[in-house]
């Protein structure tokens, strides 16, 4: 896993940012953190945390996308980080399973067929519009699709062989136009003590990542809040 600061001005407030599968620094460079320390995470070729990068924090906010919230799940259930709230976007911690995250066969589809023409298609299908796509493209990561592909297998073997992980998430955000992790498999997960906010976006979109003291700063007729899903 790499772990790279892009606020830093060593605030009592730190924002750990679990990123997705393929990502990097690139697509989050503009997150409001509202002041707070910005840390991202990403690459989850193998899920190694440097606990020591969020020492001297008072409060941490933990927000996690897409694969990052099953990284964030395993890799954070048994440290001992000052986490005052912990939010899941549009990804569920279980990422390869038929009912609560990916279909099994659709992961293993992507993982053996992936190559430049197909990442492509992915990322569109992410976006969900031809525009988002196109601003996308503007920030996109700077790594290879050799890495990209050894990454989600790697994520794959570790699914199947980490015993199911335990830490609770205060709120998750459901994209109801989430091509990727759809809707209706993140209710499912998240059915329980999670609070879930539908919110109408596809899987990603800018707006799911600024963060404010209030949270985020979306448009109220853009979501609706739901305690118990299902």
């Amino acid at each position: 896993m790499k772990q790279t600061f892009i606020h830093r001005h060593h605030t009592p407030h730190l924002v750990l940012f679990f990123a997705g599968w393929g990502m990097d620094t690139n697509p989050f460079k503009t997150m409001e953190t509202a002041g707070s320390d910005l840390l991202v995470c990403y690459d989850y070729r193998t899920l190694n945390f440097d606990e020591q990068l969020c020492s001297g924090y008072e409060e941490i906010t933990l927000i996690a996308w897409s694969m990052g919230v099953w990284a964030a799940t395993q890799v954070l259930q048994k440290q001992t980080l000052p986490l005052v709230r912990r939010i899941a976007i549009n990804g569920t911690p279980y990422p390869v399973d038929d009912r609560r995250g990916i279909a099994s066969a659709t992961f293993e589809g992507t993982t053996e067929g992936l190559n430049e023409a197909s990442l492509r298609k992915f990322q569109r299908r992410m976006c969900g519009s031809a525009s988002a796509y196109q601003y996308f493209l503007s920030v996109a990561p700077q790594r290879g699709v050799e890495e990209l592909k050894a990454e989600l297998k790697a994520i794959g073997q570790q699914v199947a062989t980490l015993p199911a992980a335990t830490l609770r998430w205060d709120s998750a955000v459901v994209g109801t136009a989430d091509r990727i992790f759809l809707p209706e498999n993140q209710l499912h997960a998240w059915q329980g003590e999670t609070s879930v906010i539908q919110m109408d976006a596809p899987h990603y979109a800018d707006a799911l990542f600024q963060w404010s003291e209030e949270l985020f700063r979306w448009p109220q007729e853009q979501t609706t809040r739901i305690e118990n899903p299902l």
